[in-house]
């Protein structure tokens, strides 16, 4: 939810057209989060000015805004910094007033936009309000902009760092955030909390080191006298109950990664960003911020704080380059980044085991996970956490984790695992799964579980993101950037990724040895499977417009590990085309759905050929008896379904625990052809974000 962008150039002449530019195209690669409205804040024509733009609505009315506003173009910077925004509303209803960036004052002294929320926004208005603050929007945002001014008109000679962490020493809740002020020109301060920050650099010449130290006050502990110089920070009045500590000595380190050779900070350009796919087009050259990371770019320099040492924290942040290419994330021939997403799975599930999987040898190779396997199978029970899709992937494996490596296995959806305070051990083992490794909910439920003493694992898509840094190990899924909200391909690799665990898991059992290699030999074959089932695209686009287009509501039936198939598939279909769908189990459905049947409901049946075939045939029969007209996904020839007399769909068989993984690809298209139909934003469908950062 919500999206960051930020320029930054120091010593490189830029234009403004340029700067607006970037700043736009920028929010337009961060569309697919989800958003009601965007805004930017760039310098104005004189000293101490500040143009902003607001608009309800697309990226590209912000866009039309611009050029109406007419801003001089041609006007250049030989160093600037402009900050800008998606915002997803929760404070306040989407209004050009409550758009984002937020102001301190009508003089734009102070300027901010912000991810996430913070909790305890209401108590810091009251006491603004009290010293005179009036407040303009709805936003939670706001108090942000005001509380740095109220600080800064006490001590007009603080320093912007020093500043800054009086203003997120007081912040409750989760954010992400950008400040900048026409006190401190050409500067900026990035901080995060629990929401995704990402730092481009780019420099004329090579950096001295791939890296950038992490600076810590006095009363945490000085760092070495080498890289350290002081910087005087006021004192605490009596007065001011939110001015910064006495103690607040900071030690620099120079940004050694920036410096030349003479010590003079080189011409440099940052640029700031919620997700590195909308980066990739600038620079490769990117730093992931951590929870509590305060980030200071000023004069070509990178300076990162932190308000106390943590022992668990690393003293380095490093400077990583990243292989997304460009084109990774543009839709090429398709017409939509859902149904580029479907067709990139035959080549997303290879990545997913490139490296790992060696069929010839039948291996699984997790180096994620190396040091830690032992432990896991060792501990009492395996819970996996996750939310949506992801939690539907959890149950797909959970039936082949419990018999490859017989641990107990349980699925939690995390918000009612935080609800119930769920008992948790340190001999438990805790798999968090999640696409963007941000989700909200469940880092609440890893923070839960740390507490706790318990093992984390992470399964995560986004490398840097919260939950693969937090957690104790983990497997990145290496699925490509996934735009549409719509999850599609991370599914498919997350099943893959979950199925190598339980291997890896299950190595040290010679009686689970013959059932290894046949899955080893199965998941060898997903890739070209894949590719057989979506030459069927066209033929399920014919079938949704005869059986599907406008009906109100539909079933989707699976028993056994076709349940999570089904629920996958059901989630599908609402999240896009709007259809209410229901997933049941086979097993359930005349304890009361049956009463649905008859011969106008739609429903889907998904009947492929496994070991509970026979009861899952009950069910088929029971639909039949009651006038049900069933589209069956089976098995290719099964003579059980006759295509004389049943719609059906027929895909390759594969060994039982992967034939989910097969079954899941007509569903992602019968979703995507319907909502296509009804004429619906495919990639963006209404209330919905990719990224769920807030509870």
């Amino acid at each position: 939810m919500c999206g960051i962008f930020g320029y930054i150039n120091y010593l490189v002449e830029k234009d403004r057209k340029f700067i607006l530019d970037t700043l736009v195209n920028g929010l337009s690669r961060l569309e697919y989060r989800g958003y009601d409205s965007a805004g930017l804040a760039v310098d104005g024509d004189k000293k101490n000015e500040v143009y902003a733009f607001k608009e309800v609505g697309k990226v590209a009315k912000l866009k039309e805004l611009i050029v109406e506003s007419k801003p001089d173009l041609k006007k250049t910077f030989d160093s600037h910094a402009g900050i800008a925004h998606t915002r997803w509303a929760t404070h306040g209803q989407p209004s050009r007033l409550n758009c984002h960036p937020h102001r301190s004052d009508p003089k734009w002294e102070f300027t901010v936009v912000h991810n996430g929320i913070i909790t305890n926004y209401k108590e810091l208005k009251a006491l603004l309000e009290s010293k005179g603050f009036r407040f303009e929007t709805d936003t939670d945002t706001e108090c942000i902009a005001k509380l740095a001014k109220f600080l800064y008109d006490q001590h007009p000679d603080i320093d912007f760092t020093v500043l800054a962490k009086a203003v997120i020493k007081e912040l409750q809740g989760a954010f992400g955030l950008l400040l900048k002020s026409i006190h401190f020109p050409h500067e900026v301060i990035a901080a995060r909390k629990g929401s995704p920050l990402v730092v481009g650099v780019k420099t004329g010449k090579k950096m001295k080191v791939d890296f950038v130290d992490v600076e810590y006050s006095e009363e945490s502990g000085a760092l070495p006298a080498e890289r350290a110089s002081q910087n005087m920070a006021v004192k605490k009045t009596a007065t001011n109950l939110l001015a910064p500590p006495d103690k607040s000595l900071l030690h620099r380190s120079q940004s050694r990664a920036f410096l030349s050779d003479d010590g003079i900070p080189q011409p440099a350009e940052f640029f700031l960003s919620s997700d590195a796919s909308a980066l990739v087009e600038h620079t490769k050259k990117v730093l992931y911020l951590e929870d509590d990371d305060i980030a200071h770019i000023h004069e070509g320099q990178l300076n990162i704080h932190r308000l106390s040492k943590d022992d668990g924290t690393s003293n380095v942040r490093a400077i990583q380059t990243i292989e997304l290419e460009l084109q990774e994330i543009m839709k090429g021939k398709f017409d939509h980044f859902m149904q580029k997403e479907i067709f990139e799975q035959p080549e997303s599930v290879i990545n997913t085991m490139r490296g790992r999987l060696d069929v010839a040898n039948k291996k699984v190779t997790l180096g994620g996970l190396r040091q830690y396997i032992t432990t896991i199978r060792r501990c009492r029970r395996i819970i996996f956490i996750a939310c949506g899709t992801s939690y539907h992937s959890c149950m797909a494996v959970r039936g082949t984790f419990e018999e490859l490596t017989e641990i107990p296995v349980s699925c939690e959806l995390a918000s009612d695992f935080l609800d119930r305070r769920a008992p948790v051990f340190r001999d438990d083992t805790c798999v968090f799964v999640s696409q963007s490794g941000e989700t909200a909910d469940s880092l609440m439920a890893l923070r839960y579980c740390l507490e706790r003493g318990a093992l984390t694992v992470g399964i995560v898509n986004v490398v840097g993101s919260s939950i693969s840094m937090l957690t104790h190990c983990g497997v990145h899924i290496n699925a490509g950037p996934e735009i549409g909200v719509a999850s599609t391909k991370a599914y498919t690799s997350q099943f893959v990724a979950m199925m190598m665990f339980a291997l890896s898991l299950s190595e040290d059992r010679a009686s689970k040895q013959k059932r290894r290699e046949d899955i080893m030999d199965g998941l060898a074959k997903v890739s070209d499977q894949f590719r057989e089932i979506l030459k069927l695209s066209d033929s399920i686009k014919e079938l949704c417009a005869k059986k599907l287009q406008g009906q109100k509501s539909m079933l989707l039936l699976g028993r056994g590990s076709q349940f999570s198939t089904a629920l996958e598939g059901a989630l599908k279909i609402k999240e896009i085309s709007y259809l209410h769908c229901e997933a049941v189990m086979s097993g359930e459905l005349k304890h009361g759905v049956l009463a649905l049947v008859d011969e106008n409901l739609p429903i889907v049946m998904i009947l492929t050929r496994d070991e509970i075939f026979k009861k899952s045939l009950n069910a088929f029969q029971q639909v039949i008896a009651r006038k049900g007209r069933p589209i069956v996904i089976c098995t290719q020839g099964d003579e059980e379904f006759p295509s004389s007399k049943t719609e059906r769909i027929e895909v390759p068989g594969t060994i039982d625990a992967l034939q989910g993984l097969l079954n899941v690809i007509p569903l992602q298209l019968m979703a995507y052809w319907l909502a296509v139909a009804e004429g619906f934003n495919v990639d963006f469908p209404r209330n919905l974000a990719k990224s769920v950062t807030v509870e």
